[in-house]
């Protein structure tokens, strides 16, 4: 079966790579940090967040950490994520297609009040 083509990136999986440029991050974690970055213009439900996951897991892009015990759970362990460098390389390469797009937009006076 042939690869799946990997830009554009689904919009879920770009905010979760952006998400884990920072620091390792745990599910939950990573759905905040999204609703966060994005100003709550975007929330990824459970279903979509760890189908993405795996997504970006099995095409190495992220990776899981080792398990960490959550002070705050007490001794509950939760699976925190990385970037990897394939990870990183893939979302500057979206991050540049999509100011290439804004760039047409801006050029094209398309952007709230710009059109006339």
């Amino acid at each position: 079966m042939p690869k799946r083509k990997l830009i554009p990136l689904p919009s879920a999986a770009f905010q979760i790579l952006l998400a884990l440029a920072g620091e390792d991050l745990h599910g939950y974690g990573i759905m905040r940090q999204v609703a966060e970055q994005t100003r709550d213009r975007m929330r990824l439900g459970p279903g979509t967040l760890y189908s993405s996951i795996q997504t970006l897991l099995d095409a190495k892009l992220i990776e899981e950490t080792e398990p960490r015990e959550d002070a705050k759970l007490g001794h509950e362990r939760r699976r925190y994520y990385r970037l990897t460098s394939a990870g990183r390389k893939l979302a500057c390469l979206e991050a540049e297609r999509l100011a290439d797009l804004l760039r047409l937009a801006r050029a094209k006076k398309i952007l709230r009040g710009e059109y006339v």
